[in-house]
């Protein structure tokens, strides 16, 4: 668990490498959580379902105005700072500042180059390129930063179209994949075909609670407590999940997968319906006749009818099956039904999404062998985290018998691993 003098210590260190860089003392800090996945794996951008919670770890962003038009930002590193200016037109570059890019990016293009920058550090105790969202986490803090320096909450464009906080969710999260929303224009994002879930979960979850979420747009369902008596326990893999350069494309595929299962559906039928959700609910055989149509239509290159029906029936069992159970589940206190739903939506991605690698199941079936009422891969895939749900008065004895079985069977990824335990969080807070 992450402590409170844990978490001061990182807020006073960002405040403190502020002053070293802006050299003013009005600074402002949010700290910005990460999330879990808990269900809906590769769910929101056709617009499912997710069940989701934030952790206790994040990034922390301290940010300082400036009277100019400059973003001066320095990361976790403490490598010389980078900056970035209110411009649509930029030169492609490559690391983190990719994020910056396409925040500054998108706010000129839909608010106007005249805006104000920052200076602006970072710190972080939250894993990277881990599955738990450090770069949705990034994106958010960078947005929440300069929209506080330009007061964007009040301009016309701003209230036109976010009236509510799944509103900002579904705004931000255009930032990193390039979508519109509404009449705010969009652009190339950083090249991820993502949906909403990170942002949604880092803007609008709750504390000691999981919340169920749709998409396309960001809908509440409702929440369930989470068990007082209970904690997750991730577990990193070691193994990089990064959305940016040559895994962009793998991560790319489950999403241009889902596209060309509704387009199948869409020219066998002459309906439009707007995602993948919509149309399996579109009529009480629409899963059926969405399977007859792949069988019937030739889909486009490169995907054949079995890549189809793989990632058609692991979308409709993740979102319209397996996601309402175990929210009803997890409800009734009922663990072991939840352990078993969640058993089956790893089988899932494991047999149909093939966005797993051989550490990210190993270290779901170890947990449930070391003892866990449930575990699952989240995230991405191609490499992060998994979580495990134990009591929480196992939690410390379950961690380290698990690190031990995965240094065992992955000894070249042990010393990149890393165990940690939270409890579901506070969304994105501002601390000073």
């Amino acid at each position: 668990m992450t402590t409170t003098s844990a978490r001061d210590r990182l807020r006073d260190r960002a405040l403190e490498r502020l002053r070293g860089l802006s050299g003013r003392d009005d600074a402002r800090v949010w700290h910005v959580p990460g999330r879990i996945e808990v269900l809906g794996k590769h769910t929101d951008y056709a617009g499912g379902r997710s069940l989701l919670c934030t952790v206790e770890r994040g990034i922390y962003v301290a940010a300082s105005p400036r009277e100019d038009h400059l973003v001066r930002a320095q990361d976790a590193s403490g490598a010389p700072p980078v900056e970035s200016h209110f411009e649509t037109e930029k030169t492609a570059r490559s690391g983190w500042v990719v994020y910056l890019d396409a925040v500054t990016s998108r706010l000129a293009r839909n608010f106007g180059s005249a805006l104000r920058g920052v200076d602006l550090v970072l710190e972080s105790d939250l894993p990277e390129a881990a599955g738990v969202s450090s770069s949705s986490a990034l994106v958010t803090g960078l947005f929440i930063a300069l929209a506080d320096r330009n007061a964007l909450d009040q301009q016309p464009e701003y209230r036109a179209n976010i009236h509510t906080k799944e509103d900002l969710a579904g705004y931000v999260s255009g930032l990193e994949s390039g979508g519109a929303f509404g009449t705010l224009a969009g652009d190339a994002g950083v090249g991820t075909m993502s949906g909403s879930e990170d942002h949604t979960s880092i803007l609008c979850c709750q504390p000691d609670r999981l919340s169920r979420y749709s998409f396309c747009p960001v809908r509440a369902e409702g929440t369930v407590p989470f068990p007082a008596d209970c904690t997750f326990v991730i577990g990193v893999s070691g193994l990089v999940a990064v959305k940016t350069g040559d895994a962009q494309q793998l991560y790319n595929r489950a999403a241009s997968a889902s596209a060309a299962v509704l387009d199948v559906w869409h020219r066998h039928t002459g309906r439009h319906d707007p995602t993948l959700a919509a149309a399996a609910t579109s009529s009480p055989d629409a899963a059926d006749r969405i399977r007859d149509a792949i069988r019937a239509v030739t889909p486009t290159p490169p995907f054949t009818a079995d890549d189809l029906l793989k990632r058609f029936n692991q979308f409709y069992q993740e979102s319209e099956q397996i996601i309402p159970a175990a929210a009803d589940a997890m409800a009734r206190a009922d663990l072991s039904t939840f352990g078993q739903l969640v058993d089956r939506s790893q089988r899932g991605v494991e047999d149909w999404l093939g966005n797993q690698v051989p550490e990210t199941i190993f270290l779901a079936r170890a947990a449930r062998e070391s003892g866990a009422m449930a575990a699952s891969a989240f995230g991405a895939g191609f490499g992060g985290s998994v979580w495990a749900l134990v009591r929480s008065a196992d939690a410390d004895s379950f961690t380290e018998t698990w690190r031990r079985k995965y240094a065992a069977a992955f000894p070249h990824r042990a010393a990149a691993s890393a165990f940690f335990a939270t409890r579901p969080a506070e969304p994105l807070t501002r601390l000073v």
